[in-house]
């Protein structure tokens, strides 16, 4: 029982060759109380899209003027657009009940980090090895060898920003199913934390 009925904010970051799409499908089917997000845009909507369903569509002014005010979690530009998670939206899934897992890079997962703090909890991917996750870029068999180069060195980069993730969790070669378990229950665990079970204490104890 947690007094405390709002969901967790996951962030799951990996380099190239951790398998962290193919992880984190897993884990979205073997936990359906997952939130999805809508993101935000500064692009014009499509034929057919819909506010709120497709995007939240802003205004560049209004998109800067959300990130100025820390209210956009993290953000990139696309063709000269921005796009993003805004805290409101991850506020309106976690307040709901729901646990909002967001797939994003490792520059991302810092800003989120930075804007939510402990509200968020972060989880680095990464394969058990250099070795093999070199051989699972190559195994694609689709890029050159200069594109393969430029991923092992952002590879390099992103694995040193470990460090400031609250898990890391390795994605042993064959055992993605397990990861993603693995993963799910750090999300239970996350709900058992410290800051979350407090409020419980202070209703059900007294101060």
């Amino acid at each position: 029982m947690n007094s405390d009925n709002r969901g967790v904010v996951l962030v799951i970051s990996g380099p190239s060759g951790s398998g962290k799409g193919t992880v984190v499908e897993l884990l979205r089917g073997l936990y359906p109380n997952a939130g999805v997000s809508v993101s935000a845009t500064s692009r014009q909507p499509r034929e057919g899209e819909q506010e709120g369903v497709n995007y939240y569509y802003k205004t560049r002014e209004e998109f800067e003027k959300l990130i100025e005010e820390g209210e956009v979690l993290e953000y990139t530009q696309y063709n000269g657009n921005y796009y993003g998670t805004l805290k409101s939206e991850a506020r309106r899934i976690t307040g709901e009940g729901k646990d909002l897992i967001l797939e994003i890079e490792v520059d991302g997962g810092s800003q989120i980090k930075r804007i939510m703090g402990e509200e968020a909890a972060t989880v680095m991917l990464i394969a058990p090895s250099a070795e093999e996750q070199e051989r699972r870029l190559r195994g694609r068999g689709t890029e050159t060898e200069e594109v393969i180069q430029g991923r092992l060195q952002r590879a390099r980069a992103e694995i040193k920003e470990a460090v400031n993730y609250d898990y890391i969790v390795v994605n042993e070669t064959g055992k993605a199913q397990e990861c993603a378990e693995e993963i799910l229950a750090i999300i239970m665990a996350e709900h058992r934390n410290n800051h979350r079970m407090m409020k419980y204490i202070r209703e059900y104890f007294g101060e």
